[in-house]
């Protein structure tokens, strides 16, 4: 059976929108796609779903070949943007990527307050460049992760009310090892994302940024970010022991994956300015390899 037939979506455009989710989860989310494989065929269309809605957002602001100005993307965001969240009120959407966002947050009631955060934190991303301070930087990251987690939560199946912080938390990790590693890219984009009185405490200042050159100064800046991201791993871990025993093993996987950014990024001595940091393929298959028996086993007692 497959996916969507196994979640019980069988309208055919609504299927077209789900089926396109699930391109954009596979082109542009490969560690996040893989994870989804782990989850059973029911819930994995849902997941598609949410990060289809959360990859055409950020197209429309980080797209490096646009001609469109920032006011015109500001535009563009604001007419989709509103379009979404206005289709959650009434339940109906024509977009060929919200059509599923709308029927996914029906089926799990998931608060309509977390898209909203989301779409706020991509328009901050054509307005602001960079943060002074962590929690100047958190009132961002929580729109564009954090949401993210509390999102899933719903579909990954809780066992207590409990599972929606260390959620919340894996959100924030997974966003701040992204930042660690596309410290370049972003530069590109003219913005930085590790708090700026952080930086200073470590001798560094945006003219050092740019200039692309690895320094000692810049080493211990990114030594105390991944700190940060292994503790917030650290307590988040323990929560994945509230979701359903067929969701876990993805999270764990996805864990593992996107935090582990940060242990390749040690791995070519920080020069995040010249080489990108990526999990290698060794890892991935231990990974998947582990996630992929535990999942066997929790799914044993399922009609898919």
């Amino acid at each position: 059976m497959d996916e969507l037939s196994a979640a019980g979506i069988t309208d055919p455009q609504l299927r077209a929108s789900y089926a396109e989710c699930k391109r954009l989860n596979s082109l542009h989310g490969k560690t996040y796609f893989l994870a989804t494989l782990f989850l059973p065929k029911a819930k994995r269309p849902f997941v598609h779903a949410l990060y289809g809605f959360a990859r055409y957002a950020d197209e429309i602001v980080d797209d490096l070949a646009s001609t469109l100005t920032v006011n015109q993307k500001e535009e563009k965001l604001e007419l989709w943007g509103n379009s979404v969240l206005q289709s959650l009120k009434t339940g109906k959407s024509d977009d060929h990527v919200a059509k599923a966002l709308i029927d996914t947050v029906q089926r799990f009631s998931i608060p309509h307050e977390h898209f909203e955060a989301f779409l706020n934190s991509m328009k901050m991303d054509l307005r602001v460049s960079e943060y002074e301070t962590y929690e100047d930087l958190m009132k961002y990251v929580y729109g564009s992760a954090a949401v993210i987690g509390l999102e899933m939560v719903p579909i990954l199946g809780a066992l207590t009310q409990e599972a929606y912080k260390p959620a919340e938390t894996l959100g924030v990790a997974f966003q701040l090892a992204n930042f660690i590693r596309d410290v370049g890219e972003d530069l590109d984009r003219g913005r930085i994302y590790l708090p700026m009185a952080e930086l200073k405490e470590h001798g560094v200042d945006k003219e050092m940024l740019y200039k692309r050159q690895l320094t000692p100064e810049i080493i211990s800046a990114l030594k105390a970010q991944i700190s940060r991201v292994r503790d917030l791993k650290s307590v988040a871990d323990p929560g994945i022991a509230f979701l359903d025993p067929t969701s876990r093993p993805c999270i764990e996987a996805a864990s593992e994956l996107y935090c582990g950014i940060v242990d390749e990024v040690e791995k070519i001595d920080y020069d995040i300015f010249n080489k990108r940091a990526t999990t290698s393929l060794a890892r991935r298959l231990r990974v998947a390899t582990i996630a992929y028996a535990k999942a066997l086993k929790a799914r044993q007692r399922l009609p898919w």
